[in-house]
């Protein structure tokens, strides 16, 4: 997909899509995780709602992680303290299972797990809009789904509670917060009406992007220009000197926001007390993130070892359920390497000629810009690629070690997706429940 312009800017651009979603779709809501972008969207669907569309009620999802700063649990109530009597508040608040990166024995954690009440980090909020295990609307709903899994079905649920109409959920998503998120519009394969920022979820459940284009500069300006309310994290952000990439409100235990985890005991030390205490690794990890201990920055190998026999050894003091997890992932990695190849650049090429790597052409890739040569190793994959200098994206036993240290459990690390092998068992199983949630909810 070629970037193209438009001869309007984001705002009006906005408007027109704005004007799409309440022509065409019956029910409307809007997610609100209390960040900077979900709440300008809010806030500018709920100004186009009252100037055009005053009969429309729209609903308001927040899923809520429990774990968050105190300026942000009070953001969050206030903006639905402020709109809750022109709107569908739902402050969702169900166990769940969450993504960690802080422990190589746990996986997951569970927010407002049931079981562990003592040791929350916040009290359940006492709103009458906030839906939990008591008070749980949603049928569609499983104890202890996914986190992602739990955000879709409550679209499910909301297109059920609202007539069995045409239903679509509006993210703030933008394409300039990550190349991830970039290309995850470029390569929609469900837009509608040829639209990239709306794709489907369910039969008529839709999820919308329309800040999709929205810079971060644009960002701001509307919320200056307009007057908006927002999150006061991010003043403290700043005055903390964290780089704009740093600033995320998202559950602190993921991927992306355990390097900032210390920042709580800055921030917010009543909070931070409770971190400790609520998932395994939380003090660790905020100590030791930027370091070789938690593969921050460059490790050393153990003397006697090479990087494969680290990576076993690693691997072998593992629990079972993490092992088999990571050694399905790296012999999937390892056979797509050996027979299928990925698309490199000719310089990148040169260098492993150059430096004596067992490599051989495999057609070109169709997943990469200029159609590039699929490279596949023949020999063995290598221990490690320090000696290439154009790349980090080839394969090598080192950056499977990478993957255990860091506690990456899905080895974005790595650079895979799915292989289509996987994608398809993945496609096999929704098919299946989704035919069992049809029969049993009738959709």
């Amino acid at each position: 997909m070629i970037r193209e312009y438009l001869q309007k800017n984001v705002y009006e651009a906005l408007q027109d899509r704005l004007k799409l979603i309440f022509e065409d779709f019956d029910n409307i809501y809007v997610s609100f995780s209390g960040g900077k972008d979900s709440g300008l969207l809010l806030n500018l669907v709920l100004d186009y709602q009252k100037k055009y569309y005053p009969q429309k009620k729209l609903g308001v999802f927040h899923q809520d992680f429990e774990a968050q700063y105190t300026v942000t649990t009070e953001y969050i109530e206030r903006t639905f303290e402020r709109i809750k009597e022109e709107v569908e508040p739902y402050w969702v608040c169900l166990p769940m299972a969450t993504r960690t990166a802080l422990s190589s024995y746990e996986m997951y954690w569970y927010p407002w797990d049931d079981t562990k009440k003592d040791i929350w980090v916040r009290d359940m909020p006492k709103k009458e809009y906030v839906i939990h295990l008591e008070h749980n609307p949603m049928i569609t709903y499983r104890y202890r789904m996914h986190q992602e899994d739990l955000a879709k079905q409550f679209g499910r649920w909301y297109r059920l509670s609202h007539g069995n109409k045409k239903t679509v959920c509006l993210l703030g998503m933008r394409a300039d917060e990550s190349l991830q998120r970039y290309s995850g519009f470029l390569n929609k394969k469900y837009g509608y009406k040829g639209e990239c920022w709306i794709s489907k979820q369910f039969k008529d459940v839709w999820c919308a992007s329309p800040l999709y284009d929205w810079s971060l500069r644009d960002v701001w300006h509307a919320n200056y220009l307009f007057g908006y309310d927002y999150n006061a994290l991010y003043d403290l952000y700043y005055k903390a000197g964290l780089k704009v990439s740093q600033m995320r409100v998202a559950s602190p235990f993921n991927d992306y926001s355990k390097d900032a985890l210390n920042m709580y005991r800055v921030i917010d030390p009543e909070i931070w007390t409770k971190l400790v205490g609520r998932v395994q690794g939380a003090n660790f990890a905020s100590i030791y993130g930027k370091t070789k201990a938690m593969a921050y920055r460059s490790i050393t190998l153990p003397e006697g070892h090479t990087w494969k026999s680290y990576t076993q050894f690693l691997l072998d003091t593992l629990p079972t359920r993490l092992r088999n997890n990571y050694i399905k992932k790296f012999s999937a990695s390892i056979k797509f390497w050996h027979e299928t190849g990925g698309g490199l650049d000719e310089e990148v090429i040169r260098e492993l000629e150059e430096h004596g790597y067992q490599i051989r052409r495999n057609g070109v890739s169709n997943y990469t810009l200029n159609h590039k040569s699929r490279i596949v190793f023949v020999g063995k994959i290598p221990d490690h690629t320090d000696d290439i200098k154009s790349t980090k994206d080839i394969p090598s036993w080192k950056r499977m070690c990478y993957c255990i240290l860091k506690n990456d459990h899905i080895c974005r690390f790595m650079g895979f997706g799915m292989t289509r092998k996987q994608q398809k068992r993945i496609d096999i199983i929704r098919n299946k429940y989704r035919s069992i949630e049809e029969i049993e909810y009738g959709v």
